[in-house]
């Protein structure tokens, strides 16, 4: 090989070079720009799904609510039945699924939570919101408030869980919620 043959060789590299160079930069915009259009693809799935979530929630919500008020009213002589109630005071927000309560003899409040699924995190959850009920609703201090977790779908154990916790445990049978609260159990007021 001559020196004019290997200069124009390795002209003819760098040139090469040059170019795979310019595609690999290229090709790194391109997949810059095709993670940013997953990502925002992502984010609104991520919306999307949270909403679905949400209406499901509030399906739940009004699947157990002709029940729970029937339960409510019958068999605790509550006089007003609320659902979705929301409250923000002070910087401090509580949305509450079903609150019932009666300002006669009984005196009584009643906060239900709501789930389709019931997980553990349900118990700390109501157990957080009766902590918070009764600065919250001033208007209802002097009232003895219990807790009431209504789910369509529940383990046994965890059930067991929830009434150890104090709380009334009411579940769908045949399109119904119903308490399932054992004779001897006694609700834990707050």
């Amino acid at each position: 090989m001559t020196d004019d043959e290997l200069k124009q060789l390795v002209a003819s590299l760098a040139i090469a070079q040059q170019e795979t160079d310019q595609q690999l930069k290229e090709l790194g915009r391109q997949a810059d720009k095709r993670v940013k259009e997953t990502d925002k693809q992502l984010k609104e799935l991520g919306k999307q799904i949270g909403g679905l979530g949400k209406k499901f929630g509030s399906f739940t919500e009004g699947l157990a609510l002709p029940s729970m008020t029937k339960i409510l009213r019958q068999r605790f002589n509550m006089e007003v039945v609320s659902p979705s109630v929301r409250v923000s005071k002070n910087g401090v927000e509580l949305e509450i699924d079903v609150l019932a309560y009666a300002n006669s003899q009984i005196n009584a409040a009643y906060v239900v939570e709501v789930k389709s699924h019931l997980r553990e995190e349900a118990i700390s959850q109501l157990q957080n919101t009766l902590s918070k009920f009764k600065s919250l609703f001033p208007e209802h201090k002097d009232k003895t408030v219990y807790g009431i977790i209504a789910a369509v779908d529940m383990t046994e154990a965890l059930k067991q869980r929830v009434l150890n916790a104090g709380f009334y445990v009411a579940r769908i049978h045949d399109d119904t919620f119903s308490l399932e609260t054992p004779a001897d159990f006694t609700a834990t007021p707050f």
